[in-house]
């Protein structure tokens, strides 16, 4: 039987943080574990996610605009510091586990600060900044990618590959087939650009599916994830062009879309990727060019080289190249499942359960652990 233990995750806020550290929550709970989250004011309030687990808002300053920016950024990185080595005096944790973005690092100085054990987990192909800044002090590196840029080779030797954490209801797609797709059935597409949308997105791809043979466009059922400013506009033009289409700007049931979609437009953030090749969905993949180190384009390589997915950049997704990438799929039933077992094959559904057990073997304790009660959606001042 597990020993029950205390574990704080420290996360940025955005859903390539929050999802697999909700994820590892979940499985540390499911073992007897306490948890409590470290995050900034956007993830203790993502929605759906750490219902019921203790949350605390630590200030955590960016790095940038210049020293001024600098040293503002150090000044509250050290408050939060503070702040998590007060927390830490009473939640005694047996590990700090961080999963990148700012947020995550003023807990992480804290645990070296009380000699805690210590493990990040990188959702990216490319390890990310607040990670390279602790990669050296950390216990244990989790990876997502067996291949990841900008991991020192002097790092390598703690670095292990579990893969992306998902949620439950994504690996439960797994055991279900790739949908039935009948020459003349509906073709079902989700469109999403991640927790905060796409705005290309929204722009080329109802031009796109309008471009597309009159008796395919007929067969097309768009389930489309929007961002709040883009949705009227993309809305109408569904409307216009008479493309069956629902459209919201957060899909909370996600994973049902995932389900019965027979291919996925969308980025190559961590997250859709991992719940891409879990799930075992094939999809047109558009990188965000700006995202750091482009670590987007990283992400889409492996699920692309294995002929899960076609990997579009942003300046080449134009309508006229959708369509012809989505008439040549919607033309071959037997094509698309096969990229759906390609895509599948690079899937890492043991992700949560492996990264616990990482965590679990950092633990050295320094004495019993207290009981008391959870405190809900607590914010330090």
């Amino acid at each position: 039987m597990t020993r029950p233990r205390h574990f704080v995750l420290a996360a940025g806020g955005t859903g390539g943080h929050m999802i697999p550290a909700a994820a590892l929550a979940e499985e540390l709970i499911r073992r007897g574990h306490r948890v409590a989250l470290v995050s900034d004011e956007r993830g203790v309030r993502f929605p759906g996610l750490f219902d019921g687990v203790q949350t605390h808002v630590l200030p955590a300053g960016r790095l940038s605009g210049g020293p001024l920016g600098w040293a503002k950024a150090a000044r509250e990185m050290w408050r939060g510091r503070a702040m998590a080595r007060e927390l830490y005096r009473t939640f005694q944790p047996a590990a700090v586990i961080g999963f990148g973005g700012y947020p995550a690092f003023p807990a992480l100085a804290a645990a070296f600060a009380d000699k805690i054990p210590t493990a990040i987990h990188e959702q990216n192909a490319v390890l990310g900044r607040v990670n390279r800044l602790v990669a050296r002090r950390v216990d244990a590196i989790a990876t997502s990618y067996a291949d990841t840029e900008r991991l020192k080779p002097a790092h390598q030797m703690k670095a292990n590959c579990v893969g992306n954490p998902v949620r439950d209801s994504v690996i439960a797609l797994r055991a279900k087939p790739y949908p039935l797709l009948e020459e003349d059935g509906i073709f079902r597409v989700l469109v999403t650009g991640g927790s905060q949308g796409a705005s290309v997105l929204s722009k080329v791809v109802p031009d796109g599916l309008a471009m597309l043979p009159v008796a395919f466009r007929r067969r097309l059922q768009v389930t489309h994830q929007a961002r709040i400013e883009d949705i009227d506009a993309a809305r109408a033009k569904y409307a216009e062009l008479d493309i069956a289409a629902d459209l919201a700007t957060y899909l909370p049931d996600l994973p049902e879309h995932l389900g019965w979609a027979h291919v996925v437009i969308a980025r190559a953030g961590a997250s859709t990727i991992a719940e891409l090749t879990v799930a075992g969905r094939p999809a047109i993949l558009v990188p965000l060019p700006t995202a750091t180190d482009d670590h987007q384009t990283a992400n889409a390589r492996e699920i692309t080289r294995a002929g899960g997915a076609r990997t579009i950049p942003q300046s080449q997704f134009t309508p006229s190249e959708l369509a012809k990438q989505m008439q040549k799929l919607g033309l071959d039933p037997e094509g698309l499942e096969n990229a759906a077992a390609r895509a599948r094959a690079c899937g890492r559904p043991d992700a949560a359960r492996d990264l616990a057990d990482l965590v679990e073997s950092l633990d050295a304790p320094r004495s019993a652990l207290p009981v008391g009660p959870v405190i809900q959606k607590e914010a330090f001042a």
